[in-house]
């Protein structure tokens, strides 16, 4: 890949129009498959009959995806190359009787998801996204993209000591945003919904709903060098999977721009079946059945050798063959907290995706895992940086060690280097996730 090409911001614009559509993992997921059709790939029921065919499929449940190519003349046993992500991110989420508030201020209660760095949801505009479930068992997805609702911070006056011990903060007391004046009445939130989306009165029987700051990505610095922007932890994963996806089994070869392929040369040349995975709440554990620890991947996989006429036998091939790139975000090194990371790994920022090992088992990464990554970040012509944590600081985890746990297939841990994880609003190098699409390319062209 040439250097003009590796520079390429296209793609980067091209993430911060997706992370500003995808305020929940419903419509992260919905988007992906959008411009999966787009490509030419067509949704399968999970309660229907699968056909062997070849070409396109994927399946959404909830707020995750997974979607995978299978090749003309594709055997049974034939591998998969699955590149891994997550669709949740840490935030305020509605509970189930939303309405509150006190001395004259309406408010809307909610739940901590995740760990999110609380004080950066504090005096910051937010909107409103989510899922509605109605009587008729359908559901649709709602997006109040404007200021509705804000946590306000005590003022230092009321708080001097904030200044010498630092800000404290009960997730019960003072994480509960304000959206009006007056009383709270029942039902006020889910009928201002009903109204905004034009649904009868009534209608909305449940709900899945979560806060997100409306301030757009953007570019930052004197020469712009930087992206900063909401669920980059870790839609960004999502974003270059996708791109990837469509690239390598269009014959595009650049996930570029929006990567809706012509499908000309749909699969020529692959030796294994492309696959992205993409599931919810890895940030609370993957233990649902949209996670990476329930049997969505694994059912998808095993149907996928069933319905070409493939035997146990022959799904077992086939896994034993299989390689995930797990790819979520990681920590770029900190100039004001260099002493946090260890010294001999500092990842920075504009340098690359990065290969992430804890021999603890926390990534899923060995030393033949970072062969794969290795040999694709070559063949893509991608720099790729190297990542611990200090050895006195606790490691976090991904949807790796699961996945190769739960599937017995070989897992490495990838990413790209943040600043700001779990924040509101993460930071990035603007090149770095158009150097991961390429990797990812690369990858799944085997």
């Amino acid at each position: 890949m040439s250097t003009s090409a590796r520079f390429d911001r296209g793609h980067t614009d091209d993430l911060m129009t997706f992370l500003a559509a995808s305020p929940t993992p419903y419509h992260a997921v919905a988007n992906a498959a959008e411009r999966l059709e787009k490509a030419g790939f067509r949704q399968v029921a999970e309660t229907d009959a699968w056909e062997g065919t070849s070409g396109g499929k994927y399946v959404l449940r909830g707020g995750a995806i997974v979607a995978w190519y299978v090749p003309e003349g594709a055997e049974a046993h034939t591998p998969f190359r699955i590149v891994g992500a997550h669709t949740d991110s840490p935030n305020l989420r509605v509970k189930p009787q939303p309405d509150s508030g006190a001395h004259g201020w309406r408010q809307v209660a909610v739940e901590i998801y995740g760990g999110p760095l609380l004080n950066s949801w504090l005096d910051r505009d937010l909107g409103l996204a989510g899922r509605l479930t109605l009587k008729d068992g359908s559901s649709r997805l709602v997006n109040i993209d404007r200021p509705l609702l804000r946590v306000p911070q005590l003022a230092v006056h009321l708080d001097r000591s904030v200044s010498t011990d630092g800000l404290k903060l009960d997730k019960q007391r003072h994480l509960q945003p304000v959206w009006g004046l007056g009383d709270p009445g029942e039902g006020d939130l889910i009928a201002f919904l009903e109204e905004d989306s034009g649904l009868s009165a009534g209608e909305v029987t449940g709900w899945d709903l979560m806060t997100h700051s409306v301030e757009r990505p953007s570019y930052l610095g004197r020469d712009k060098e930087l992206v900063a922007g909401p669920r980059m932890d870790n839609l960004l994963s999502l974003h270059a999977g996708t791109a990837a996806l469509i690239a390598a089994v269009t014959g595009d070869g650049s996930p570029s721009g929006s990567g809706s392929g012509s499908g000309s040369r749909a699969g020529s040349g692959l030796t294994y079946i492309p696959v992205l995975a993409a599931f919810d709440h890895e940030e609370n554990g993957s233990q649902s059945d949209t996670g990476a620890d329930g049997p969505l991947l694994g059912g998808v996989l095993e149907r996928s050798v069933f319905a070409r006429g493939g035997s146990y036998e022959d799904r077992a091939r086939a896994f034993a063959g299989t390689i995930c790139l797990s790819s979520d975000t990681g920590h770029a090194v900190h100039p004001n907290y260099a002493e946090r990371h260890d010294p001999t790994h500092h990842p920075r920022a504009g340098g690359g995706p990065i290969l992430k090992v804890n021999v603890n088992n926390r990534y899923a990464t060995d030393g033949s895992g970072r062969a794969v990554f290795a040999a694709a970040c070559a063949k893509a012509g991608v720099p790729f940086q190297s990542f611990v944590s200090n050895n006195s600081m606790p490691c976090g985890t991904t949807i790796g060690p699961i996945t190769a746990a739960r599937h017995g297939i070989k897992t490495v841990d990838i990413g790209v280097a943040i600043l700001s994880m779990h924040s509101a609003r993460e930071l990035c190098g603007a090149d770095d996730p158009f150097l991961l699409a390429n990797a990812l390319v690369a990858f799944l062209e085997g």
